[in-house]
């Protein structure tokens, strides 16, 4: 899976401690499995992330695309908003009675409104300039759906990215250009705990994705009797599965009021869910701000999954150690205490956890050599 040959120092490469590579002419060759994005399509990106947060820290009514209307009930004039929600369809509340505060909020949310217009124009300009510019860009189905789900509120209420689409994110915020192969699926995976600190948002995945009118169903479970967690297209391979963490004793998907939907229980998702941070997606068209695990916690995650899946899944495994290998690559020159600082997270996990982090970290060196450097960061450290 080596992108090529390039000398150790030429920008673009990570380096490597003296022996490891190849020796000709006393000058260190190595492959290495990345490409490292050039200094302005980074400045693209951080550009686009600011203004992304910047508008989330704003957030009000004033983001809702719509218009007002008065309607006359008994001889009082009742002020209306319409505005259409994530997949298009036209939804309406009661603003109150006519009075001039309401006339004032009113003045003051289309003003507002105006600002938002051009942090959109400003948003569409920087998603055209990122796919130019090399930026990994989700194919349009994922983006429309990710895009929803970002409306709905799933990443305010505690929703973290996770799987395939998380990990193109974290290359984006990592300056790199990670392999198509290493990424590319249909697939949209949010895991979200049952409970958080603060409570103060809440999102209906279920009614979100039947607005988008793309034909999503729930998946059924094998046990009719229990909720489903995971919706897909019929006929298609596009498909969303929501997850929360387990323990050994869950088998059932556990219900997330938030989300007014269930999640499949998955065994020390917790380990990749903490510390979780903002990045952002986009389509090439526009940008949506989402959140996802830290590089380091996602390396050593996919490492552990990938010795916990069935042999039916053996495909997954393999692309769970090839997106583990090129993190850990890039880690190791960029943010090597990150790695250090996740494999002590995973390490008081206990030792189960950290013989099988161990053991996706050998199979993941035995493919992908070039991970060594990383690797031997955090080995020290699992099998203490």
């Amino acid at each position: 899976m080596a992108r090529g040959l390039a000398r150790e120092g030429a920008k673009g490469c990570c380096s490597r401690p003296p022996g490891v590579g190849y020796t000709q002419n006393d000058v260190i060759l190595r492959i290495t499995m990345i490409d490292r994005l050039p200094e302005d399509t980074q400045t693209l990106y951080a550009e686009a992330l600011a203004l992304l947060l910047a508008m989330e820290s704003e957030r009000d009514w004033s983001h809702l695309q719509g218009s007002f209307s008065t309607k006359r009930i008994k001889g009082t004039d009742y002020v209306y908003f319409q505005y259409s929600d994530p997949g298009g369809t036209k939804r309406q509340f009661n603003v109150g009675r006519r009075t001039p505060a309401v006339d004032g909020a009113i003045a003051q949310r289309e003003a507002k409104e105006q600002e938002v217009d051009r942090d959109r124009e400003a948003l569409a300009r920087l998603g055209g300039l990122m796919r130019a510019a090399g930026i990994a860009t989700l194919a349009h189905a994922p983006a429309r759906v990710i895009r929803a789900l970002v409306d709905a509120g799933v990443f305010r209420a505690g929703g973290v990215l996770v799987g395939s689409h998380a990990f193109q994110a974290v290359g984006n915020q990592l300056g790199v250009a990670w392999p198509g192969a290493a990424w590319r699926t249909q697939d949209v995976d949010i895991a979200s705990h049952v409970r958080v600190a603060f409570e103060s948002s809440e999102a209906d995945v279920p009614r979100t994705l039947d607005s988008l009118q793309m034909g999503f169903v729930p998946v059924p479970q094998l046990d009719s009797s229990q909720p489903s967690s995971s919706f897909r297209v019929r006929g298609k391979t596009l498909r969303v599965d929501l997850l929360t963490p387990g323990s050994d004793g869950d088998h059932a998907p556990i219900f997330i009021p938030r989300l007014k939907a269930a999640a499949a229980p998955i065994k020390h998702l917790s380990l990749v869910m903490r510390e979780a941070q903002p990045a952002l997606t986009t389509d090439g068209t526009s940008a949506s701000l989402v959140i996802v695990p830290t590089p380091a916690r996602l390396a050593l995650h996919k490492l552990l999954v990938s010795q916990s899946r069935s042999t039916m899944q053996q495909v997954k495994s393999g692309k769970d150690l090839h997106q583990a290998a090129l993190l850990i690559e890039v880690l190791e020159e960029d943010r090597p205490d990150d790695l250090r600082q996740a494999a002590h997270a995973f390490a008081a996990s206990g030792p189960a956890v950290s013989r099988r982090v161990l053991r996706g970290l050998q199979a993941a060196q035995r493919r992908w050599p070039v991970c060594e450097a990383g690797a031997a960061l955090v080995r020290p450290i699992l099998a203490s």
